[in-house]
C-alpha cells in the first residue's frame, strides 16, 4: 500500500553567511514548509501528500529549493506567494508550475 502520493521536500540547509551559494534557510525555506503543511492540512491532503524539511539538496544558489516526488520536479526561487499555485496546479491538478522550474541541466528535463 502506497502511503503518500506525493512528497514535497523543502530544503532548509544552513550554510555559513559568507558561502557564495547562500543557503535556502536564509531565503525563507522554513516559512515555506510551514505554509505548505498548513495549506495541505486545510485542504485535507495530510494523509496522501507530505511536506517535509530537507537537508541540503545541493542547489542553494537556486533557492529556496523544493523538489516534488515522485515526478522529480525541481523548483527554485520559491516564495510564499508561490505555495498556493504549486498546490493548486501541481499537487491537485498534476500540472507542474513551469515558471518555477530550475532550468539548470542538472535539475531540469524537458517535459514535453
Amino acid at each position: 500500500m502506497k502511503r503518500f502520493e506525493k512528497h514535497i521536500f523543502i530544503c532548509e540547509n544552513k550554510r555559513p553567511p559568507d558561502d557564495p551559494r547562500g543557503c535556502c534557510s536564509d531565503k525563507g525555506s522554513m516559512q515555506l514548509r510551514e505554509l505548505f503543511k498548513k495549506r495541505l492540512k486545510e485542504l485535507n491532503f495530510k494523509s496522501n501528500v507530505r511536506a517535509n524539511s530537507s537537508g541540503c539538496l545541493d542547489s542553494c544558489e537556486f533557492g529556496p529549493t523544493i523538489v516534488v516526488y515522485p515526478e522529480q520536479i525541481w523548483y527554485g526561487g520559491v516564495t510564499l506567494n508561490d505555495v498556493e499555485e504549486i498546490i493548486q496546479s501541481h499537487i491537485i491538478n498534476n500540472k507542474p508550475v513551469e515558471r518555477l522550474f530550475i532550468k539548470h541541466p542538472k535539475y531540469y528535463r524537458d517535459r514535453k
